[in-house]
Parts: structure tokens; C-alpha cells; sequence
């Protein structure tokens, strides 16, 4: 996504345990954004260990269902039962983006975006399911809505940017701002 909008950059995974991280903020009942914020930084701080100087970008998306945060599923099964129990109702994805520079948070940003999934068949998410296979896996709600994803949901409010999981539009803001890329 970054590189389509034209930044030249390395991208590197963190080297982080996302759900020990994850567990006691959970169970600190910490809001959704502050948990997306709180991984994203942690990931960037992690990365940023390695590159003296260099600005790193952390991101994290945490999905919030009626005051409860999802994890990426572990199996497809895991997979089913999240999206029939996401099924006719809006859900809550929050985006967060971290900056740092020589393991400081430079800045900090969280987005919202609200899906409402359709009413469904079984069948029919038997079908999506089979089609996608393990990508289903890959993304905290088991969707991905830059494919056949969409076709789970009757509305969607908020930033195409925010629901992948990356809100760029203040993102490029920030780097602008920065002087890192042209204004």
C-alpha cells in the first residue's frame, strides 16, 4: 500500500509475541484503540531496535463486537463461528498507526471504521469460506473486503484505508508534515 502510493521503504515483520502483548491489556480491559495503539507501538519500538535514525511505521487493527475484541482466528472453524456471530450486526475496527524514531513514539494515530455484515446463509458463508481457505486466518474479522469479503456486508462507514488496516490518508499527513515526502 505504501509503495503504491509511491514511498520507497523496507518493510521488516516485528519480532514480537503479538498475544502476550496483547493478553494482559485485555484483561487490564484497556479500550480497543488504546490496545491498537499499544501493539502498533510495540511493533514499531521492536523494528526500530534494529534501525538506529530510521522512522518506523507500526500498525495494528483490533475488530470490536459489542464491547468485545476479536483475535485473528487460530482455525477455520474459529473462522465460521466469529463471522455467524458478526452476521446482521455492525462491528467496530480500529486502526492504529505508530511512529518511531530511535524507540520514541513520534506520533500516533487511530481510526475507526463500522461494518454491518448482512444476514446470510449458511451456505452461502460455507461457499466463502471454501473459496478463500486459509486467508480467512490472515485478518482479524476473517474477512478481506478488497476481494470477495465484500459481499458479507450491507454497509460500511469509514475510510477503505481504516477497514485494510492502514489509514493512510493522515499517515501521508504526518510524512508531509515531516518533510519526508513532497508537499
Amino acid at each position: 500500500m505504501l509503495r503504491d502510493a509511491g514511498l520507497e521503504l523496507t518493510a521488516e515483520a516485528a519480532r514480537i509475541d503479538e498475544r502476550a502483548v496483547d493478553a494482559p491489556l485485555r484483561k487490564a480491559r484497556l479500550a480497543p484503540e488504546d490496545v491498537a495503539l499499544v501493539l502498533a507501538e510495540a511493533k514499531a519500538a521492536d523494528v526500530s531496535a534494529r534501525h538506529p535514525g530510521a522512522l518506523v511505521i507500526g500498525a495494528d487493527q483490533v475488530l470490536e463486537f459489542e464491547g468485545e475484541m476479536f483475535n485473528k482466528p487460530e482455525t477455520m472453524e474459529e473462522a465460521r463461528d466469529n463471522l455467524f456471530a458478526l452476521r446482521g450486526a455492525p462491528h467496530h475496527l480500529r486502526s492504529a498507526i505508530v511512529c518511531v524514531r530511535d524507540g520514541k513514539p513520534v506520533w500516533r494515530h487511530v481510526a475507526t471504521a463500522t461494518l454491518t455484515m448482512r444476514h446470510f446463509t449458511p451456505e452461502f458463508l460455507g461457499h466463502y469460506l471454501a473459496e478463500i481457505g486459509e486467508n480467512a486466518l490472515k485478518s482479524v474479522g476473517s474477512y478481506q473486503i478488497e476481494g470477495r469479503g465484500i459481499q458479507l456486508f450491507e454497509k460500511i462507514e469509514g475510510d477503505y484505508f481504516t477497514i485494510i488496516g492502514l489509514p493512510l490518508m493522515p499517515l501521508l499527513g504526518f510524512l508531509r508534515g515531516e518533510g519526508i515526502i513532497e508537499t
